[in-house]
């Protein structure tokens, strides 16, 4: 069930004995179009999703930080003068997030906190970012920063990068620092320029979890980094954005299968980005929808991130009337599906692909029909 800020504010009276001064909500994220263009330097249209992490918080007098996680029954802490790795679980991204902070030359203060959220953790669906982007949300309560979504998001991902490991592109912490109710957000993952996209009249999007999972660092995602950067090189150009169609076919045979299926997967899915965004402006949903179907296939056969249970959930998906299109969403390997919808068949929609999948694959899916909300944020209880 969501979270509701009350319920984390009251957890946190309840624990320190009053309440709190602020609370930071960081979104989730579901990303509609372009999957492994971020660090490709690309394009992506993601959505800052209603599922969130949040932290109900107030300041220290020391420089340290004292956080309970309601999820995990755990508290963990740091002294900001003296942070290390210790490869301690959830609050690592916490860790990571301040050590960034402060590499950038921010003067931090401690605080204490209550931490809960209804991301999925593992389901593609951006948690450890939208982790990331609330302990920023949170540092710059107590320390009074201004908020610089792209700054702000470069940051987190730094702390991805450089402190857990995961060499990922920034697309997940800007869509958290950055989202916008209704709209998706076409992304330039060079220049970080954004464009809010506003959703067609009548149209759902749907969060289909496979409830299968993969760990990311240990997975082929930095595998397939650098084999897009090994493609770049012999392009001679800066990233994988920079060739286009016709540059491919003409010289692509110089590289070896894999990578050529690799590179392919890029080039076409960043035009299938920017059509998308066309076809948005113009409400032609049922060509989304193709993009989206042509989306997996290439990820599925070029990219080879999809999994038995994603492909088996996106064809449940696409099988259903009210589907426009469907496609794994995230890094891959594991994690959730997304579709595209007539939204006044929502329901039926849920409980149909959800049957479907279960008689396919014998796993109980998660499914969840999203809002389109805004980044990462103070609230008023």
């Amino acid at each position: 069930m969501p979270i509701e800020p009350r319920e984390v504010a009251e957890h946190f009276t309840e624990r320190f004995g009053q309440s709190a001064g602020w609370i930071v909500r960081s979104p989730g994220r579901v990303n509609l179009i372009g999957e492994h263009t971020d660090y490709n330097d690309g394009f992506v249209l993601p959505l800052a999703i209603d599922r969130a992490i949040w932290i109900a918080l107030r300041p220290r007098d020391d420089r340290r930080v004292v956080v309970h996680s309601i999820n995990y029954d755990q508290t963990g802490e740091f002294a900001l003068e003296a942070i290390t790795d210790e490869k301690a679980g959830w609050i690592e991204y916490l860790k990571g997030t301040a050590w960034s902070l402060q590499e950038s030359g921010h003067e931090l203060a401690g605080w204490e906190g209550v931490l809960a959220g209804d991301v999925p953790m593992g389901a593609g669906l951006a948690a450890s970012a939208a982790l990331e982007l609330a302990t920023a949300r949170a540092f710059a309560a107590v320390n009074d920063l201004d908020w610089d979504a792209a700054g702000m998001a470069r940051l987190a991902q730094r702390a991805e990068n450089q402190w857990i490991g995961v060499n990922c592109g920034i697309m997940d912490q800007l869509i958290a620092a950055a989202g916008r109710a209704g709209h998706a957000l076409l992304i330039d993952c060079r220049s970080l320029a954004t464009r809010p996209v506003p959703f067609p009249v009548g149209v759902a999007v749907v969060v289909l979890d496979t409830s299968t999972r993969r760990g990311l660092v240990d997975s082929a995602y930095n595998e397939r980094r650098r084999q897009c950067e090994s493609a770049a090189d012999f392009f001679k150009v800066r990233a994988l954005r920079d060739v286009g169609l016709d540059l491919f076919q003409q010289s692509a045979a110089g590289l070896d299968e894999t990578a050529q299926r690799r590179a392919l997967h890029v080039i076409t899915e960043n035009d299938r980005t920017l059509q998308a965004v066309e076809a948005m402006h113009r409400g032609e949903v049922s060509a989304l929808g193709v993009l989206m179907n042509k989306s997996h296939e290439s990820l599925r056969d070029d990219y080879e991130v999809s999994s038995d249970a994603l492909n088996a959930m996106v064809e449940c998906a696409q099988a259903h009337d009210a589907c426009y299109g469907a496609r794994m969403t995230g890094a891959g390997f594991g994690g959730c599906a997304v579709a595209l919808i007539d939204a006044e068949a929502a329901d039926n929609f849920a409980k149909q692909t959800a049957a479907a999948y279960k008689q396919k694959t014998g796993q109980t899916p998660s499914v969840y029909v999203c809002q389109a909300t805004d980044g990462a944020e103070v609230i008023t209880v």
